[in-house]
C-alpha cells in the first residue's frame, strides 16, 4: 500500500491503468489521512494531543506499524501541501465509501478536533465543509459529533474503515 502511494509521489503523472482495489484503497487511506491532516491544521496548531491521536486512529484503523504510520502521515502531509482544494480527498471517500464507512470518518474527525480539549470555530466550520462534501445530512454529522462527546476516552478514537 505505502509503495504505491510513493510511486503516486515519484511519477510525474497519474497511472495509465486502472488502479487495483489494493491500490485503490490505499489512495483512500492517503485521502481519509490527508483530511484529518487538514483537520488539525484548522486552527493553525497542529497539537501533540492532535498528533497522538491521529497517529493512534490510523494504526488502529488500518492496523499499521508506527513506521508505517509516520510514512503515511508524511505522505499525506506532503498531498495536502500540494493541494488547492479538499475535493480531491473528499471526491475519492465519497465514491468508495459507505455511508457507515463517512459516519465513522465523521466521528474519527470529531475526535481529533476535541483531542486538544478544544473546539474552535476553524474546526467546526471545517469539519462541515468536509461533511457536505462527502454528502453527509447535518442530522449525521450532529450524530457521529454526538457519539463522540459521549464517548468514554479510555474506548479510544473509533474506526474509520
Amino acid at each position: 500500500m505505502l509503495d504505491y502511494i510513493k510511486a503516486l509521489f515519484q511519477s510525474s503523472e497519474s497511472p495509465v491503468d486502472e488502479p487495483d482495489p489494493g491500490d485503490v484503497e490505499a489512495e483512500i487511506r492517503l485521502a481519509a489521512c490527508a483530511l484529518l491532516i487538514e483537520l488539525a491544521y484548522a486552527d493553525e496548531e497542529f497539537t501533540d494531543d492532535e498528533r497522538i491521536h491521529l497517529v493512534a486512529s490510523i494504526r488502529r484503523q488500518w492496523a499499521l506499524d508506527p513506521q508505517e504510520a509516520e510514512e503515511l502521515i508524511e505522505m499525506a502531509e506532503r498531498q495536502r501541501n500540494k493541494a488547492v482544494d479538499l475535493w480531491q480527498f473528499t471526491t475519492l471517500i465519497k465514491r468508495h465509501y459507505s455511508m457507515g464507512q463517512k459516519m465513522v470518518l465523521a466521528e474519527t474527525m470529531w475526535g481529533l478536533v476535541y483531542s486538544d480539549g478544544e473546539l474552535s470555530s476553524k474546526e467546526e466550520y471545517l469539519m462541515r465543509k468536509i461533511c457536505g462534501l462527502l454528502d453527509l445530512k447535518p442530522g449525521y454529522l450532529s450524530a457521529a459529533r454526538k457519539r463522540v462527546e459521549g464517548d468514554d476516552p479510555s474506548r479510544g478514537a473509533p474506526r474509520i474503515d
